[in-house]
């Protein structure tokens, strides 16, 4: 009896646990057996491991083979287990050194020819092999820069099963198998979107600075036409680009989602999802592992709801809590998968079924009951995590004919936004919080007892009538923070419409 251990990677949302995979050869009847809690994608492992070492001259032992994944109580889902489980069936039988497999990491799906096929969440994997204190890693050659990307710790890419097992002392010709490319085509960069294209919308674009600046949830009303996408599909472009940290957290959730990951993206990720888009499709999961939805995605970024009247009232509810807490916990048989979702709200609907409620010139045909169901599609808990609502109009004929602009570039609008920033950075030193929206409302109402009585008088008689809740007083009062942050005087002389 000989036993061979190697490493692989489960993932559990984008966490990663290191698996020791362990492959112990017996002189009973031939059989393969996988056990340790597999999935059924990697019970069928079995036959994709035996064909792979076969057609690579690498024969398995004709006798009982074990390989057992340990923790045996975490769940392991999908076929990067392959090649580590060949690679420790193989050590276990004599064919690869049993030392050289045990402190490398391997990640990678088999073909039946050998070739070694690219899988997601590599870059979440390697993260964790690098945590966990491990040197090397070996992955598919379709994964290697997303691999790379992970500093401090040697990646190895390969195209098939034979050249991982001559690295392990094997003595077997490495097949020409043609290298397989990515397992999904690199995301395109968006669109660069500039403010200057916005016409006749100036109180939009202030709104829009004021809540990129302070991190705010924003609700844009108004008929079809008025500019709502326009603006919000803007918004990513005045904000400050991704630290180093922030964009492979960003990477990682791309890359568990199935992207081909090629280099760092500091732009801040925009997600649109459409008004039919189910609850998992927003939130997260999957019927055999659990993946992230938009909520996630738009992690460090924007997500943008437009006709949001349109989504369905459980979808739309399901954001209460990830607004709150900048995570989304998805539950499953059998696991949970903890995934961040600190993003930016844009929420964009009519004001009725047409559009045509309230605007000069238009006919509205929707009846008075169906205007009033439709502004209630969203509850009153999701409007009061919106920091800011505002209403769009259309743009009149002659401020169209004669391209009546605001005069504010996304340049400008950006270091604006990072000024401002910057200024609430100095501001929370010391604390948790970096914007203005993250600050807990005990400790902005703490602060704000120096506002005068009577200015603060309407806000405190809102609160004791009932017509404004705790969390939209506090609402107020971040607001407050970041409509005070004063532009320094060369940049008010040169963007007076900000004075």
């Amino acid at each position: 009896m000989k036993t061979a251990r190697t490493w692989a990677v489960a993932l559990t949302g984008v966490d990663g646990h290191m698996v020791e995979v362990e492959a112990d050869i017996s002189n009973q009847t031939p059989d393969f057996k996988i056990i340790g809690l597999p999935d059924k994608s990697l019970g069928e492992a079995v036959q994709r491991v035996h064909n792979a070492c076969k057609n690579t001259a690498l024969d398995l032992p004709r006798r009982r083979l074990t390989v057992n994944l340990s923790p045996a109580s975490l769940p392991k889902q999908g076929a990067g287990f392959d090649l580590s489980i060949a690679v420790a069936a193989l050590a276990a039988g004599g064919a690869l050194s049993s030392r050289s497999i045990a402190r490398v990491v391997h990640l990678g799906e088999l073909g039946l020819d050998g070739r070694l096929r690219p899988v997601p969440g590599v870059l979440p994997s390697v993260f964790a092999a690098a945590r966990a204190g491990f040197d090397t890693v070996i992955v598919p050659w379709g994964n290697e820069a997303e691999a790379r990307l992970v500093p401090g710790i040697e990646v190895r890419p390969a195209a098939s099963l034979s050249q991982v097992a001559v690295w392990h002392g094997a003595e077997v010709d490495v097949l020409e198998a043609d290298p397989v490319a990515a397992a999904a085509v690199a995301r395109e960069r968006p669109e660069e979107l500039d403010l200057a294209d916005v016409v006749g919308q100036e109180n939009a674009v202030r709104a829009l600075i004021v809540a990129a600046a302070g991190g705010h949830h924003m609700m844009l009303s108004g008929p079809p036409g008025a500019g709502k996408t326009m603006l919000a599909r803007r918004l990513p472009g005045i904000l400050p680009s991704l630290t180093e940290d922030e964009a492979l957290e960003v990477a990682s959730i791309r890359s568990l989602t199935g992207d081909s990951v090629q280099a760092l993206d500091v732009m801040p990720p925009l997600e649109s999802p459409h008004h039919s888009a189910s609850v998992a499709a927003l939130v997260g999961g999957g019927t055999r592992s659990v993946r992230p939805g938009a909520i996630s995605r738009a992690h460090r970024g924007v997500l943008f709801l437009d006709e949001a009247a349109e989504f369905s009232r459980v979808a739309l509810d399901a954001m209460r809590q990830p607004l709150e807490s900048g995570v989304i916990e998805v539950s499953r048989a059998g696991i949970t998968a903890l995934f961040p979702a600190r993003f930016q709200l844009i929420v964009a609907l009519n004001p009725c079924p047409c559009g045509n409620y309230g605007v000069r010139g238009a006919e509205c045909v929707c009846p008075s009951l169906a205007i009033r169901r439709y502004s209630t599609r969203l509850s009153g808990p999701l409007r009061d995590r919106i920091d800011v609502e505002l209403h769009v109009s259309r743009v009149s004929a002659s401020q169209a004919m004669v391209g009546d602009r605001t005069g504010m570039t996304s340049e400008i609008a950006r270091a604006l936004v990072i000024e401002a920033r910057e200024r609430a950075g100095a501001r929370w030193r010391g604390t948790p919080w970096l914007r203005n929206s993250e600050v807990p409302g005990a400790r902005l109402r703490q602060l704000d007892l120096r506002i005068p009585a009577d200015a603060r008088a309407p806000l405190d008689r809102a609160l004791e009538r009932g017509t404004l809740t705790l969390r939209g007083y506090d609402r107020v009062l971040r607001l407050r923070k970041t409509g005070h942050s004063r532009l320094s005087r060369r940049k008010r002389l040169a963007a007076p419409w900000a004075q």
